[in-house]
């Protein structure tokens, strides 16, 4: 049905259930908005980052920089982009995102994303969220990354497969484990679903998650793409974790 069919009826839907802003719930002008003190709390990642893991800095560097845990040991993904930095402010929406069914704001974050990763999106050959294990879908009733791999693609036009990977283990939440731990907990959790590897073999995958921590998920998963025979494996994520970024 044409945009301008539903118009009237979108206005009256807004006139009935006024929008509100995905942050703290007062009234907004239009449906997937943040108020403006919401808004001004949150912190967007810029273009000043590493080049291979998107770790920000916070003055402008030259292209193809890498921090200095890339030089060290470069990341088993190729890129890594997020669209917030993940603190007390983006910390709120993303909970309420994963655990209180506030999925009404998926298409804004999904904008944020795009943003912040217009190039890896435009390389990319086929999106793919990092999966939940079964139970935990079961309970949540939806995967968080799936709804924003659904709304980047919808957004880009570039194909999203949301059954690509299955979690074979179910894991320890990663929310009090430090950076060994992380790894250890996820590591053989995630293996491609039956009869994809021919359908990625050869092709550049954008895997989609909502925070990026230590980065332990992502390598994991990326490691399993890559042995499968993907070409290149970028990474996009709503918010990432940085250590005394101010």
């Amino acid at each position: 049905m044409h945009h301008s069919v539903l118009r009237p009826f979108r206005s009256l839907i807004d006139f009935i259930l006024p929008p509100t802003c995905a942050g703290c719930g007062t009234q907004v002008a239009e449906a997937q908005t943040l108020c403006a003190p919401c808004w001004t709390r949150l912190t967007f990642l810029g273009s000043a980052c590493c080049q291979a893991c998107g770790h920000p800095f916070d003055y402008e560097v030259a292209e193809r920089t890498l921090c200095g845990a890339c030089v060290r040991a470069l990341p088993p993904f190729d890129r890594a982009r997020s669209a917030l930095l993940y603190d007390d402010p983006s910390r709120d929406l993303i909970l309420a995102f994963k655990h209180a069914d506030r999925i009404e704001a998926t298409e804004l974050y999904a904008k944020w994303m795009l943003a912040a990763g217009r190039a890896l999106v435009a390389d990319a050959d086929v999106i793919v969220p990092v999966p939940l294990h079964w139970t935990r879908l079961f309970h949540r009733r939806y995967n968080q990354a799936a709804l924003l791999a659904l709304a980047i693609g919808k957004l880009s036009g570039t194909p999203v497969d949301v059954a690509a990977l299955v979690r074979k283990r179910k894991t320890r939440s990663q929310g009090r484990l430090g950076r060994l731990a992380r790894a250890r907990n996820v590591q053989g959790a995630f293996a491609l679903s039956l009869g994809r590897m021919e359908q990625l073999k050869g092709k550049r995958v954008l895997l989609i998650d909502d925070v990026y921590t230590t980065g332990a998920t992502v390598r994991t998963v990326a490691k399993v793409l890559k042995r499968a025979g993907c070409t290149g494996v970028d990474v996009l994520v709503l918010a990432r974790v940085v250590r005394g970024f101010v």
